[in-house]
This record gives structure tokens, sequence and C-alpha cells, in this order.
């Protein structure tokens, strides 16, 4: 059985375990809040720490920590502007992994939605 992937790619059922555990390394990057908030303020365009700080509110201890898991993961980029390091988004695709975990969620709120609005008529 084939499965199409998101990438275009057709991978063999049941997957090797390497593929396993880089799909399973890939959702334990997104397994932290502050990483999906650092993905959003670069969705628009590349900033630096300090920016970045501004956007989420975090530490520049705790944004610097959370870059170097995302560039290590491949997910952003680093660069130099001057005397600032500028972090850009490396992979739309992580928008598309993104979009399809909201509408899955929206689902499931407006079946509950429509269960709770049941349950008190």
């Amino acid at each position: 059985m084939l499965i199409r992937m998101p990438s275009k790619l057709k991978v063999q059922q049941p997957f090797p375990e390497p593929l396993v555990e880089l799909i399973a390394q890939r959702f334990r990057v997104f397994g932290e809040p502050m990483r999906i908030k650092l993905l959003c303020a670069l969705s628009d365009q590349p900033a630096t720490v300090g920016e970045l700080q501004e956007i989420t509110g975090g530490s520049q201890q705790n944004v610097s920590k959370h870059l170097g898991v995302l560039a290590q993961a491949g997910m952003v980029d680093r660069s130099k502007r001057g005397n600032c390091v500028v972090y850009a988004i490396t992979d739309d695709s992580l928008f598309a992994l993104c979009e399809t975990v909201c509408g899955g969620l929206r689902d499931q709120l407006d079946e509950l939605g429509s269960l709770l609005e049941g349950a008190t008529k």
C-alpha cells in the first residue's frame, strides 16, 4: 500500500524504522509552545532574536535556546545582518502541517460545541 505524503513523495507502508524516527523527531520539535510561537512570528518575515523576544514575550535566553533547536532541525536558518543574527523559515511545509492540525482542532471543537448545545436542551 502506498501513501501520498504532503511533499508529493510516495512512501511504502509500513514506514522504514529510520523514517519513523525522523518523523517522530520532527513532531518532538513541534511539542514546545515557544517553538510554534517563533515559527508563527517568522511566517511573515525574517527576524532577529530581539525582534522575536518582543513578538513572543520570551526571554533572550529562552528564545535563543528554541531557535537553536529549530535551526538544528532544519526548520529555520541563520544569517548575519551587521552585528545581528537573523532567523528565517527554511521549510514552508511547516505551515501546511500547522493548518492541518488547526483544522482537526476546529472540527473537534465544533463537534464538542454541538454536543454541549444538545445537552443543554
